[in-house]
């Protein structure tokens, strides 16, 4: 059930209905619960069973490491834990990439022995709720927190509808506390959240699906044939794109999650406007890359250690960090990109540099050439194959001859002045969220806003594309 389709908005006034309705907050609770299994069902009925095996496992052996008192037993319990959740991680996302180069290492060898694929349906969501799981498993282990007692309120934090399927990834002790009373909100927050709901679908719908990826789709299906200009552009607007899918994405979890009174993390701060590349995982997918530093980078031993140490730390955390996303090598790639982009920075703020560097004129410099980079990696990341990713960056520098996919007429100057108001309004609004933007503005101008976003909406309805974070 996607956010941008009609039978979302049904499916979610329902649930508005009952949620605001004179039952019991256990009543209403329960039906929360059954909803968000049903948004889940609606994609594939079968793969509940996986999300409930993962609820149900983690939440009794979160129970066994509390109450046990040796550490080797506690260690025991997070190993079981850790197996069977990151087991079917393995099983159902990465069988294929794993027997795919099993098979290509045994050709080399000379070996005609070939085990040929399962095709597995990989499960919308596993990996955002497996690692929502886990922090659970180990904030308990660390005795950060310590089991919830209710079953229900856990199995909700696990299945939350609006984040269930690409995130926010949230954690237990930021949800949990939050189930156990109805939040009554005023109508300023609900508006708000319509609000996030309705720019979210705007930069989905409207930027992501109806101006960048036709470019970017027509470039990336003929890399081999692009000039250097239609390359460059194609990159450009796939930053774009994904920033403006995850980001709509986000928003729309967001503002579903406060129309309901719950609150989720933010996911993104106007990320190219980053000044380097540990700002830029400030500000860019913020839940995993959170994630990530507290249950990888930081037991790992984090910035503790010498430059060599802190290297290997900050490269296994990012090739991990690119695997999360998919199985394929040009993820990994991916995230080996960005382990060399943060390694080469820790670098660089070791050397005393002028006094001049701190100037304005500098950081705008510097977020850009932050971005570039970003862009040259995102490159990788779209690209379905390595040779894919090699075409394009030979037609960016003009190593191969080629044809101009892009034409430069007036719906192209439009959609490139679309990117550019997009980057200015990233560095406009750095150091302020959505929310606060909104509702700082005058409620006459917000309206206005929300009206030529509806506009926008029906506009460029028709499509219903998935959001790119779906399959991963």
């Amino acid at each position: 059930m996607l956010f941008n389709s009609v039978t979302f908005i049904l499916f979610f006034l329902w649930v508005l209905m009952v949620h605001y309705s004179p039952l019991s907050w256990s009543v209403k609770k329960s039906h929360l619960l059954l909803s968000s299994y049903l948004f889940y069902a609606a994609w594939n009925p079968p793969f509940i069973v996986l999300l409930l095996l993962s609820t149900f496992w983690d939440w009794h052996v979160a129970n066994k490491i509390h109450n046990s008192t040796q550490i080797s037993l506690r260690r025991f319990w997070l190993i079981v834990s850790l197996t069977l959740n990151l087991g079917l991680l393995v099983i159902f996302k990465y069988t294929g990439f794993l027997l795919e180069n099993f098979n290509l290492l045994v050709a080399e060898f000379g070996f005609q022995w070939q085990i040929t694929d399962p095709g597995l349906i990989l499960p919308m969501g596993i990996s955002f709720y497996t690692f929502q799981t886990l922090s659970y498993t180990l904030d308990v282990y660390f005795k950060r927190i310590k089991p919830w007692q209710d079953f229900r309120d856990y199995a909700l934090f696990v299945s939350f509808f609006p984040q269930l399927v690409a995130g926010p990834i949230v954690r237990a002790r930021d949800f949990l506390p939050q189930t156990q009373k109805q939040r009554h909100i005023n109508q300023t927050i609900f508006s708000t959240g319509v609000a996030l709901f309705v720019i979210g679908l705007v930069q989905k719908t409207v930027l992501a699906d109806g101006m960048f990826a036709p470019m970017v789709d027509q470039v990336f299906a003929r890399s081999a044939e692009a000039d250097a200009a239609s390359a460059w552009i194609a990159s450009l607007l796939f930053s774009a794109q994904i920033f403006c899918d995850f980001s709509g994405y986000s928003l729309c979890a967001i503002g579903v999650a406060m129309c309901l009174g719950f609150e989720l993390p933010i996911n993104f701060r106007s990320p190219f406007a980053a000044i380097g590349f540990s700002d830029l995982w400030r500000r860019w997918h913020i839940s995993l890359s959170s994630w990530l530093r507290d249950y990888l980078y930081i037991p790992l031993g984090g910035n503790r250690g010498g430059r060599w140490t802190v290297g290997r730390n900050l490269m296994l955390t990012m090739l991990l960090g690119g695997l999360w996303h998919g199985a394929a090598w040009t993820f990994v790639l991916w995230g080996g990109l960005h382990g060399c982009y943060l390694i080469a920075e820790r670098g660089l703020k070791q050397i005393n540099w002028p006094s001049w560097f701190s100037y304005m004129w500098m950081q705008y410099l510097l977020s850009l050439v932050t971005f570039l980079f970003v862009m040259w990696a995102f490159v990788v990341f779209r690209a379905e194959n390595m040779q894919q990713a090699s075409d394009l960056f030979l037609s960016m520098w003009g190593l191969t001859e080629g044809q101009r996919l892009i034409q430069f007429n007036a719906w192209t100057v439009v959609v490139l002045c679309c990117f550019v108001l997009l980057m200015l309004g990233q560095w406009l609004f750095r150091h302020r969220l959505m929310t606060e933007v909104l509702n700082g503005t005058h409620w006459m101008l917000r309206s206005l806003v929300l009206f030529v976003a509806v506009i926008l909406l029906l506009l460029a309805s028709g499509g219903s594309d998935a959001f790119i974070y779906f399959q991963f």
